[in-house]
């Protein structure tokens, strides 16, 4: 079943203004992350950005008529129910299991993390990617567009057009992950290796999708998204720091 306050199924619109609206999202969101991300002021004051971007992309669904209900944050929507508690604990639980695990650990070798010192492994997982990421990205993706897309869509091709183009925002950042870890000398393998990074952001972005719709609460994707990121964080510092220890 569907979490208690999940909102009925919508008529579907044919209207111009909400046809434009949905397309106009799609478009903004698939151009925003891997324009802007280019330029160096917008890393310095990520949060806060970020943070502005959340508060004008919600406003502006709500002045084309989507409400709190719709985009999965109305006071009925706030409890994640099970399905979310259960998600992000399980993923959690996988982090620890992957850092813990002398066979698994190197799948966590990221260079991005592993050369930051505890303090700044905590602004990331405590503030940088809640507020700059998890949150934006929930309210962008899972709270206006999939609300968006369901108002002109049935809802399983909502949430396919939703992850496609979760899956375009991660053409820049898969490919800055693949530069700095030293994969993307290869003009070839870096083709492959970001459309492959696209490609499971997509399948990801899906899965946080259904459980948007099937929770009827945004905050579900949300946890799960933020167990995923700040626990993988956590757990790749964590087990950068267990792989130095026997030689300090």
């Amino acid at each position: 079943m569907k979490g208690r306050g999940t909102p009925k199924p919508p008529a579907r619109s044919s209207r111009p203004r909400d046809i434009g609206f949905a397309l106009a999202s799609c478009a903004v969101l698939g151009a925003y992350n891997n324009v802007i991300n280019r330029h160096p002021w917008h890393h310095r004051r990520y949060v806060a950005l970020n943070a502005c971007a959340t508060g004008a992309t919600v406003a502006a669904a709500a002045a084309s008529g989507l409400t709190a209900a719709d985009m999965g944050f109305g006071r009925a929507e706030w409890s994640p129910g099970w399905l979310g508690i259960g998600a992000a604990a399980l993923v959690g639980a996988g982090w620890v299991v992957v850092a813990a695990v002398p066979a698994t650990r190197p799948v966590l070798n990221d260079k991005r993390i592993t050369s930051l010192d505890g303090r700044a492994v905590a602004y990331q997982a405590v503030v940088r990617i809640p507020v700059g990421t998890v949150l934006w990205e929930e309210a962008a993706f899972r709270g206006v567009l999939q609300a968006a897309l369901r108002r002109i869509l049935p809802e399983t091709a909502a949430i396919a057009a939703t992850s496609a183009v979760f899956g375009v925002w991660h053409i820049r950042p898969t490919l800055q992950a693949l530069r700095v870890n030293g994969l993307a000398n290869d003009r070839r393998q870096a083709t492959a290796r970001v459309a492959a990074g696209v490609a499971a952001t997509a399948v990801g972005g899906a899965l946080l999708s259904w459980l948007r719709a099937r929770s009827g609460s945004l905050t579900a994707p949300v946890l799960l998204h933020l167990a995923t990121n700040s626990g993988g964080q956590v757990a790749a510092w964590a087990a950068a720091s267990l792989g130095r220890a026997p030689d300090e």
